[in-house]
């Protein structure tokens, strides 16, 4: 052996070992020791239920992809720096073997996924990667596992994949969809799993009145349910709001947030609805951070009344169909606000009916009005009266049409806010009309339905009187964003109810009314093949609405909600609130 490499050999040692070491402070300081250490083999092997093997040949491995050893794992850091329990002699002895002409011999490992564990050559390890080489020479065997191993992998993320491995053990998924990837990122994920397909195995079991076979029940989940959750995941790109995070991650948070979102509304929000909102109000940090302090120095320095709303058509982005389409609907979930008065039953009556053409689901609100949001602002024995009361009626109307899908809940807060943030787990919302915007400036300012309007984010059907069957509409279009909203679900009411369309145009501010039926005629009859009738005036739009509403047997208006600026539209008024105080008749506002 060559004094020289040998002596040099003792100093690279201690220069290893200091390292060591210091990362094993750092690692204390800290509280990550445990990402310091090299993972067992054996404990890997059994966590992973790794099985089976290939025969073992010599290739080149990359020195980071070694991540443990199967019998020195306590010897070494997790880049292989020696520590106490090392012999400084036999380390320099291979590495004074390494720098001279005999060089490193392979090592003995075994690979599970990309990773690599040490079975023969801790120490020939240890130096090469002291001595900077990328790779060594290695026999490797390759151990079968279902759970991937990277480098990359820690203790904690061990755990993880220890129970990915009984997951699919359990399931065999592995086997029944070999394509399948679910893999999670928290400790935990894997058991919920588990119980979400014995759950749905029970419900599978009694819907067929008959005992479910666990494997034909794990199938049934991830094509089912599993699957389609996942498939709004990406259409949805939600994925990118969460960048350290995998599809069965969301998955879970989703379904976690859908029983929160029961739990809140009273009712059970749909997985779409659910995503969309999650992927708003959780999705990148950073970013939600800054809007949350735009929106409140906005709050500060305007006034609710002058607030403006979601911008036009943004309620159809969620639902992505088009006004032909037969094969789903478009008012898949109806809110009704329902009080004590005889309109607030006309509006559940209202929305029943158009439930019943829409097979909807029917979600009745009840609103305790307080300032503060504050429960006990309410006297709870005469709330609890109201509620029961409430509670009967609601049932006894339901079920006179036959809707079983109805359900009422109480909510206690500023109507408004209320009302405008269950809007967003709906399609269509219904209000009865007890208080229509005033004529005067002051009157609109101080009126809750103007907020209501002008920040809701769903269609608003007023109901000011009996519950129509909408066999009859006027459709006020003028051009604007939010009357081209009306066009489509004025289409949509005339291709699935078979309601009679009228187009109402008003030359009073607009420079071509010819123009303007050109763009309806264009809508409905050259791109989707709808006839409907076309009519022109020479009066303002509400007084003509007006008018036809007293003649003719009409049952519902379509307009587009306020177009102007807020403070525009409260100082000189609109055709909108117009309508709501002379028309009695349902109308339909859309955004």
């Amino acid at each position: 052996m060559d004094k020289t490499h040998y002596a040099r050999a003792l100093f690279d040692f201690k220069e290893a070992r200091r390292k060591a070491a210091f990362q094993e402070l750092i690692a204390r300081l800290t509280g990550k020791s445990k990402e310091l250490e090299l993972l067992s083999y054996e404990e890997v092997r059994q966590k992973l239920r790794a099985v089976g093997s290939s025969r073992e040949h010599l290739e080149s491995i990359p020195l980071d992809a070694i991540v443990g050893s199967v019998g020195r794992y306590q010897d070494f850091t997790r880049d292989f720096l020696p520590r106490e329990s090392i012999n400084k002699e036999r380390w320099a002895r291979v590495m004074s073997e390494a720098t001279g002409l005999t060089g490193l011999p392979p090592i003995d490992v075994y690979q599970i996924g990309e990773a690599y564990f040490v079975l023969d050559g801790n120490h020939r390890v240890s130096v090469a990667r002291q001595m900077g080489n990328e790779t060594i020479e290695a026999y490797v065997t390759k151990i079968k596992t279902a759970v991937p191993l990277t480098p990359e992998t820690t203790p904690d993320d061990l755990i993880i994949k220890a129970e990915y491995a009984h997951f699919l053990e359990e399931t065999k998924l592995s086997q029944l969809r070999p394509e399948a990837d679910l893999t999670a990122t928290r400790a935990g994920a894997y058991p919920i799993l588990l119980e979400h397909i014995e759950v749905h195995r029970y419900f599978m079991g009694l819907e067929r009145e008959a005992p479910i076979p666990y494997e034909e029940a794990v199938v049934h989940w991830y094509d089912e349910v599993y699957l389609p959750v996942v498939k709004i995941i990406r259409e949805r790109g939600i994925l990118w709001g969460f960048p350290d995070r995998t599809e069965t991650d969301l998955y879970l948070w989703l379904a976690n947030h859908q029983a929160g979102l029961k739990e809140k509304l009273g009712w059970e929000v749909d997985a779409e609805k659910a995503a969309v909102d999650l992927a708003s109000s959780q999705g990148r940090l950073r970013d939600r951070f800054a809007k949350r302090v735009m929106n409140k120095i906005l709050e500060i320095i305007t006034p609710e009344t002058f607030e403006d709303g979601p911008p036009p058509g943004e309620w159809r982005k969620v639902r992505g169909q088009s006004p032909k389409g037969k094969e789903s609907h478009l008012f898949e979930d109806i809110l009704v606000a329902i009080d004590q008065s005889e309109n607030g039953w006309h509006a559940l009556d209202q929305a029943l009916m158009i439930a019943k053409r829409e097979d909807s689901a029917v979600h009745g609100l009840h609103i305790y009005p307080t300032e503060k949001d504050m429960e006990e602002d309410v006297d709870s024995e005469a709330a609890s009266s109201t509620a029961l009361a409430l509670g009967a009626e609601f049932t006894r109307r339901y079920q006179a049409v036959g809707n079983e899908q109805s359900e009422l809940s109480i909510a206690i807060g500023k109507v408004q806010e209320v009302i405008i943030e269950r809007a967003r787990f709906t399609d269509l919302v219904v209000l009865p009309l007890n208080n229509p915007p005033g004529e005067k400036p002051t009157e609109r300012l101080a009126s809750g339905l103007r907020k209501i309007i002008q920040r809701c984010p769903r269609p608003l059907l007023f109901v000011p009187g009996p519950a129509r069957p909408l066999n009859r509409a006027i459709l006020a279009y003028d051009g604007s964003p939010k009357s081209r909203e009306a066009l489509y679900i004025g289409a949509y009411l005339s291709c699935r109810c078979d309601t009679s369309l009228t187009i109402l145009t008003s030359s009073q501010g607009i420079i071509s009314t010819k123009g303007t039926l050109r763009e309806a005629r264009a809508y409905f009859e050259d791109q989707l093949g709808i006839q409907v009738n076309y009519e022109e005036t020479g009066l303002p739009i509400a007084d003509e609405i007006r008018e036809q509403a007293q003649g003719e047997d009409l049952d519902l208006i379509l307009m587009g909600g306020y177009s102007a600026a807020p403070m525009v539209e409260v100082v000189l008024g609109s055709a909108v609130d117009q309508v709501l105080r002379e028309v009695r008749l349902p109308v339909l506002i859309c955004r």
